[in-house]
């Protein structure tokens, strides 16, 4: 089989890019992968962490929150003792 283009590394990581772009939870692209290319470990490998980002995000926004809460309830104090 004759090669019809060079694929370089830099054009796989955009086409990475636009396929996470796009929703994708896991991409492998590169020039050895296949379509099937461990393709259930990783999946389940990505859809983990990123509910572990979430999750962590989740917690900061709760602490924020907590944290806003306990600043209103100051500052109304601050008011009703004015």
């Amino acid at each position: 089989m004759k090669v019809a283009e060079y694929i370089t590394p830099e054009k796989f990581a955009v086409w990475k890019r636009v396929a996470e772009e796009m929703g994708f939870l896991y991409v492998a692209s590169g020039p050895l992968v296949r379509s099937s290319y461990k393709a259930g470990e990783a999946f389940i490998e990505n859809v983990l962490k990123h509910r572990k980002a979430d999750q962590n995000v989740e917690d900061i926004n709760g602490i924020e929150n907590v944290k806003n809460l306990f600043e209103k309830e100051d500052t109304e104090k601050t008011i009703l003792r004015q």
